[in-house]
């Protein structure tokens, strides 16, 4: 058995895949660069050989064949994004099944998974706990209607497309009063990530920052106050890979995204699960289980688990398709990932036939 992996050279996540590949005596995957089947380059693949597709998040060429041209750090693009990151997944298995390789996946449901709105309605319609939605907002004056007719005061406003945060806006209003917490910053060129969130207190400034957004796609969603621990607010990034909920970290944070590129950091997953009991600890993981379960074809999927006030609600915020990359985090004990990895585990789930695949 061998791997076929598209990726970004020098990327960590290819390397922690290859080194799980030869600690399950494999060889080393071949890797094929997104910037160049992105170009369009010829796609080699291998009969009986596995394709696993990566993130092309970091590669700053890939970012602009994938957006066009621009600073790297800015935001916006993602309707562009997606259309050229779905055109190039279904070139990748047309390719595969040209060759009689196998995808380890399935790229109609990494599609969905790239795209709020849709992972969300089917989430919602398998009666996974989400947050509920907001519809039809086209821009700052769309929001704050849609705000009104739902009465609601506290809103998560997400690009369609986007990923790590990049142009989320957590918006509190109240009679007179806007506050909107984000990590997107008005730079002469337009709106830049930064690694600092930043908080916007005027209905000019929070209106111009949604506008800019908008064209894109909005996803707009209900803010579910987070449970606390050790004085801060925190969330779960659950791995399930073959069904099983394998891997855990908890991302705690003073402000209200917990990502750990923003200053987030890593809780202690036991404190949490004693905080939650064993049957809150089973009932947050059987969430994650059926989150994923709604896309089938998928080996992997990484669930951003909410958990409220209380302690006693879950929401699934989001899934992602490449959510795995928890670098010294081990499978949950018992489990069929304990003291692994989520890479080994996801060779380990291959090679027992239990990670999905497509021709």
């Amino acid at each position: 058995m061998t791997f076929a992996v598209v990726g970004v050279p020098g990327d960590r996540r290819a390397g922690l895949f290859a080194a799980a590949c030869r600690s399950a005596g494999l060889a080393g995957p071949r890797l094929i660069g997104w910037a160049d089947v992105l170009r369009g380059a010829g796609i080699v693949l291998r009969p009986g050989e596995l394709l696993r597709i990566d993130s092309p998040g970091a590669d700053p060429a890939a970012d602009a064949l994938l957006r066009g041209p621009g600073h790297p750090a800015r935001v916006g693009g993602g309707a562009r994004w997606h259309r050229a990151f779905t055109a190039a997944l279904r070139r990748l298995a047309e390719a595969a099944s040209a060759s009689g390789a196998r995808v380890v996946g399935d790229v109609e449901e990494i599609a969905v998974m790239f795209d709020k709105r849709l992972s969300h309605a089917r989430l919602r319609a398998a009666g996974v706990p989400v947050p509920p939605a907001l519809p039809e907002v086209d821009g700052y004056a769309a929001l704050r209607a849609r705000m009104e007719e739902a009465r609601e005061r506290r809103v998560f406003v997400k690009p369609a497309h986007g990923s790590s945060a990049s142009g989320v806006v957590a918006l509190q209003t109240a009679p007179g009063r806007v506050r909107a917490a984000t990590s997107a910053a008005w730079t002469p060129d337009g709106l830049r990530n930064s690694l600092r969130v930043r908080t916007y207190t005027t209905e000019e400034e929070v209106a111009a920052l949604i506008d800019a957004l908008a064209p894109d796609g909005l996803h707009v969603e209900r803010w579910l106050p987070k449970a606390v621990i050790g004085g801060r607010a925190f969330d779960l990034r659950v791995v399930v890979i073959g069904g099983e909920p394998t891997h855990a970290v908890v991302r705690t944070s003073r402000h209200p995204m917990t990502n750990l590129h923003l200053g987030g950091a890593r809780g202690d997953l036991g404190a949490v699960q004693r905080a939650l009991g064993g049957d809150g600890w089973e009932r947050a993981l059987d969430v994650c289980a059926r989150a994923a379960a709604c896309f089938p074809g998928s080996a992997m999927i990484g669930v951003d688990l909410l958990v409220g006030t209380g302690l006693r609600r879950f929401e699934v915020g989001e899934v992602n398709a490449f959510g795995d990359l928890l670098p010294g985090a081990t499978g949950l004990p018992g489990g069929s990932a304990e003291g692994v990895d989520t890479y080994t585990a996801q060779v380990r789930a291959v090679l027992a036939g239990s990670g999905a695949c497509t021709t």
